[in-house]
């Protein structure tokens, strides 16, 4: 089918009514005589630079469907990734704010009733118990004040965390964190592997892969790595050794040195594609030990708050 056909295709199958307009607006532009790519590139807030990039290099070498098959690829195993460390991260944040909203509604409404009766016992209470009682009392009578400032502070770390400082500072915390720190550098190894695989593939030079492989990145640590790889790359330098040299131990040494051996039998892709699927099995693996160190963690606490 021609690109017009297939759009419409796609079209017609859709239900979503953001996603028809977009599609008739890409269909129109490729009508009119524009490439599919430059249709692609009037949308940046849905299409990536990665996916203009390697479908403008599927139209050069004229294998399109080629590039397209390899987006797919790329863009599932990626959401798969992302999903299966948002998953691990998931579950002890949701038992963390139910224990704080059962603790907060059980200071408001039950242990007032409890207070009433150790009132009518007129005994000494222990110190662990009179400081709950004190917790609760101040919650009861200043539960409006209590909730401002909580929510005051949710919505301070929220848009601190939306600057480029505080962005700085969570993506060092992530690093410096035990076994996440870990599980984001093979992250990040993984998508740098799989981006470069894909767009090396699809026949995009290796300083514009690059450049799109930095844009994917949303660690600025190594963005900052590959950006200054680039730099030397195009000055001649081999990939494996700018990326050794200025990667500063975020990215893996098994990296660099698969890329020398990629470098040395022409066979780069391949070898960043193996890079990419070993780095993605290690953390399938790791979310599933996290999952399985939280949860005895997770029943301690709960206990200790208990």
């Amino acid at each position: 089918l021609s690109i017009s056909r297939a759009l419409s295709v796609l079209q017609k199958q859709s239900k979503k009514k953001n996603m028809t307009s977009l599609l008739e607006s890409i269909s129109n532009s490729v009508s009119s005589g524009e490439t599919f790519s430059k249709s692609l590139e009037a949308h940046p807030e849905v299409f990536s630079q990665l996916f203009v990039s390697m479908v403008r290099a599927g139209e050069e070498s004229g294998k399109l469907s080629e590039s397209l098959r390899t987006i797919g690829e790329q863009l599932e195993k990626s959401h798969l990734l992302t999903k299966k460390v948002k998953g691990a991260m998931i579950y002890p944040i949701v038992i963390m704010t139910i224990m704080l909203v059962i603790g907060i509604v059980l200071m408001v409404y039950m242990v007032p009733t409890l207070t009433e009766t150790f009132k009518g016992l007129n005994i000494e209470l222990p110190l662990p118990t009179r400081i709950i009682v004190a917790i609760s009392d101040f919650l009861r009578l200043n539960f409006l004040l209590t909730l401002g400032f909580l929510l005051f502070i949710f919505f301070s770390i929220f848009f601190s965390l939306k600057t480029k400082r505080g962005k700085d500072f969570l993506d060092s915390l992530v690093l410096h964190l035990p076994i996440i720190g870990t599980m984001s550098r093979e992250v990040n190894a993984a998508r740098t592997a799989r981006t470069l695989s894909s767009l090396i593939s699809s026949g995009v030079p290796i300083v514009s892969a690059l450049e799109t492989t930095g844009d994917v990145l949303q660690n600025h640590y190594f963005k900052d790595v590959v950006d200054s790889a680039t730099k030397k790359v195009e000055l001649g330098e081999l990939l494996s050794v700018s990326l050794n040299s200025e990667s500063q131990n975020l990215y893996p040494v098994f990296l660099s040195e698969m890329l020398s051996v990629g470098e040395e039998t022409g066979k780069m892709s391949e070898m960043l594609g193996n890079i990419a699927d070993y780095y993605e099995a290690e953390i399938d693996q790791k979310t599933k030990d996290l999952s399985t160190i939280i949860e005895p963690f997770l029943m301690v606490l709960m206990g200790i708050a208990v």
